[in-house]
């Protein structure tokens, strides 16, 4: 496992690095604003994770940790390969798109090219506990916000499982008149057992 390369940059293209290193050039797959940082003939360093398929060994390329833990963790989520993970992390900043999953916010994901509703919701139920949002002055309001959200999240979810809207949307109401306070796998667990019976 390749974990990081350092050498000076033979080249930069839009989508990938080469760099030098011992006399070896490394093609890196990188984000646009991570190709925009870098400059032929300097010294990089790059936290990389490689992917080896039947036909080829990739290299992905990042300049945080972050970045690439992310990458890691958005191909748990069923359908998303490291092409779609590095889309992803292209069009949102790492901070971005931990707000999004944190927030159940599929909109912000589906501007991802790629990801459709379906696989935001899947990004959204599969990983927002995972995932921490990004620590803010505003943490407790962001806690709030998303205890509000409950319905809406649950309701999503539940639409990305190819449940309908409307009875989706009447099993929750039916759930949190039962217990308002109930988090959101409680009543996920508790609508599709409703759904179950219907």
């Amino acid at each position: 496992m390749i974990a990081s390369v350092r050498g000076p940059v033979i080249d930069v293209a839009l989508d990938h690095v080469v760099i030098d290193c011992a006399g070896v050039g490394y093609r890196v797959l990188v984000t646009p604003a991570t190709a925009s940082g870098l400059r032929r003939g300097a010294e990089a360093t790059l936290l990389t994770t490689m992917i080896v398929r039947e036909d080829s060994m990739t290299l992905y390329g990042f300049t945080e940790p972050d970045a690439r833990a992310l990458f890691t963790v958005l191909q748990t989520v069923t359908g998303v390969g490291p092409r779609l993970a590095m889309a992803t992390l292209a069009v949102l900043e790492p901070d971005a798109l931990r707000r999004a999953l944190a927030d159940s916010d599929t909109k912000t994901l589906t501007a991802v090219p790629g990801i459709g509703k379906r696989v935001a919701d899947r990004l959204v139920v599969e990983l927002r506990d995972k995932v921490e949002a990004p620590g803010t002055p505003g943490d407790t309001a962001v806690t709030a916000g998303a205890g509000s959200s409950v319905r809406d999240q649950v309701a999503e979810a539940l639409v990305g499982l190819g449940f309908t809207a409307a009875p989706a949307e009447k099993a929750v109401t039916a759930v949190l008149a039962d217990d308002a306070e109930a988090d959101a796998s409680v009543v996920l667990r508790r609508s599709l057992t409703l759904l179950g019976r219907s």
